[in-house]
Order: structure tokens, then C-alpha cells, then sequence
């Protein structure tokens, strides 16, 4: 059963701006784990990279109900390049918390961008066993 269902869309040039900028290093480490800096890095355009992967946190917020709000903050949710390159998420702290209280068992991602914009869908699931 779906739970919840979110989308976003972030622009590639508004992320590529704030790389740019001297304090970028204190959004990027605020927004996004070591591991998601890391996988965006070693890309030809990390701004590409680093714009899905904030789209796919906030479709996620929005597939919770809680948008960041309730101690989420967007550095609880990561979005891993997964097996053969499919994006998946996890989630911890507040939250994984707000996930589990909901029956949440099950999260789907799909990621796309070009040069000028990203999207995300996110869908989060109970799963029969859980109904």
C-alpha cells in the first residue's frame, strides 16, 4: 500500500551557483552526507549530481508528510548511487523515526536530470506483511 508519494524539481544553475560560492562547503556539508559529497565529486558535473540528489531529499520529505520539519533535516536522508547505478534511500534519526511510525517498509527513487534541471519521485510503501 502506498504511504506516500513526493516530486521536486531543482534547478541544475541554482546549485551550480551556490558550488561556486565561498561558503558552498558549509551547504554541502549541511545538506548532504560524506557519502553523497563523495559520489558527486568524482563526476564530470557534480552539480548535476549534487541537484538530483537534493531533489530526490525533498520529494522524500514531501512522500513523509513532514517536509523538514518534526528534527528532519536533509543530511538524515541519503541517496545512495545503489546497485548498477539505481538511486535507493535511507533514512535515519528523526527521520527514519517518522518513517517507521507510519509502517514505512519499502522506499522507491527515481532520479533524472539534464545540463539545466533534476527531478525526483519518491514513493514509500507499507508492504502486505505490514498491513
Amino acid at each position: 500500500m502506498i504511504v506516500g508519494v513526493g516530486i521536486d524539481l531543482v534547478s541544475v544553475s541554482r546549485i551550480k551557483k551556490i558550488l561556486g560560492q565561498v561558503w558552498a562547503h558549509r551547504f554541502v556539508e549541511r545538506v548532504f552526507t560524506p557519502q553523497e559529497i563523495a559520489q558527486c565529486s568524482k563526476t564530470i558535473n557534480p552539480e548535476e549530481r549534487f541537484a538530483g540528489k537534493f531533489a530526490a531529499k525533498e520529494a522524500a520529505v514531501k512522500a513523509l508528510g513532514t517536509g523538514f520539519s518534526l528534527g528532519i533535516s536533509p543530511n538524515q536522508i541519503m541517496i545512495t548511487d545503489g546497485v548498477k547505478q539505481r538511486p535507493s534511500i535511507l533514512l535515519s534519526l528523526m527521520a527514519k523515526k517518522v518513517a517507521e511510525s507510519k509502517g514505512i517498509d519499502n522506499i522507491v527513487v527515481s532520479i533524472s536530470h539534464t545540463d539545466g534541471m533534476a527531478s525526483a519521485i519518491v514513493i514509500m510503501e507499507k508492504t502486505s506483511q505490514n498491513l
